[in-house]
């Protein structure tokens, strides 16, 4: 009886140990058929440990269980994967120099491996020129291009925006894997079909899910260029603008006024000019039908008394010879 309860005690602690490794192998993630090995054979060897410690097993099943757990962890952390945000703003700023100040905005965005989207150029007045830029430049840039675009001049206005669009790519791009499949197996029925019907049949679902995945793929390449290129757009203007309205900030003066009057008289002559330029051939085409029509007159008039002339001689001498 003494052996028998010597030797069963050492048989219920490798029991115990192996439960306990059975445990831990289950939580782990990764790994599973070695942990399984590495436990089998632990307990094997269980009966001869047991019998110099009886604690032993368990205690290396311990440890084997919390390394399962570091290396779950460790390969469900990449699971998590990068997120993608897209991020914008716009900046106000006022400069000596717009063509220098947009020469130079070029080169720093160039510079960073972006580029100019939009850059359009108004010239308000013979002096004053304002231009709107719209920049892409990479997401590892953005701050410092910013940076630098706002201390180009007088920083007017500044506003960002960044905005988390990660569950809309992992969407997305679960949603193309699917649809990949489903075309995949709409192809397999279609090499099975025997039918005319079923082909065409086959055939008209096959291109609604094509078109379904094209439309999926030129969303993720939108969310793409979105979310790897961040977008920065720049007003340039120059100091004492011309408001929206044409007017300055200032109030006008006597000079102001004078040079108003001038442009409006100024402005007046011309729009004579250009109205006495528009009518001139009508003017000169009714001065020649009125000389030739007084020409003709004349003559008709000259005609006319010819003949009486003539007439009055030949009746005085018929007078006088009677």
């Amino acid at each position: 009886m003494d052996v028998e309860s010597k030797s069963g005690r050492p048989c219920v602690r490798a029991r115990a140990a192996l439960v306990a490794g059975s445990l831990g192998l289950l939580l782990a993630v990764g790994g599973c058929g070695a942990s399984g090995d590495a436990a089998d054979s632990g307990a094997k060897a269980a009966p001869r440990e047991a019998l110099s410690d009886g604690g032993g097993a368990a205690a290396s099943a311990a440890p084997e269980e919390g390394s399962d757990h570091k290396a779950a962890g460790k390969k469900a952390a990449p699971k998590a994967g990068a997120s993608h945000v897209i991020r914008t703003a716009t900046l106000s700023v006022e400069v000596k120099s717009v063509p220098k100040a947009v020469a130079a905005a070029r080169g720093v965005v160039e510079s960073a491996g972006g580029l100019v989207a939009t850059e359009n150029t108004e010239r308000l007045d013979d002096t004053y020129e304002t231009s709107h830029l719209v920049l892409r430049v990479p997401q590892e840039r953005f701050q410092e291009v910013l940076r630098e675009l706002a201390g180009s001049g007088k920083l007017l206005s500044r506003t960002s925006n960044a905005k988390d669009v990660t569950d809309r790519v992992v969407d997305v791009e679960s949603r193309i894997s699917t649809q990949r499949a489903s075309v995949a197996r709409v192809r397999e029925l279609m090499d099975q079909a025997e039918k005319i019907s079923d082909v065409v049949a086959l055939e008209g679902e096959l291109s609604s899910r094509q078109s379904d995945l094209e439309s999926l793929l030129a969303q993720q390449a939108s969310l793409k260029d979105r979310t790897s290129l961040a977008t920065i757009t720049l007003d340039l203007t120059p100091p004492d603008a011309p408001g929206d309205d044409g007017s300055r900030d200032e109030d006008p003066g006597f000079l102001d006024a004078l040079g108003g009057g001038w442009d409006a008289f100024v402005t007046m002559l011309r729009w004579i000019a250009v109205a006495f330029g528009a009518a001139f051939p009508f003017l000169l085409t009714a001065a020649l039908a009125v000389v030739v029509w007084r020409v003709l007159r004349k003559r008709g008039a000259a005609r006319r008394s010819a003949p009486a002339v003539a007439a009055a001689p030949a009746g005085e001498d018929g007078a006088s010879a009677s």
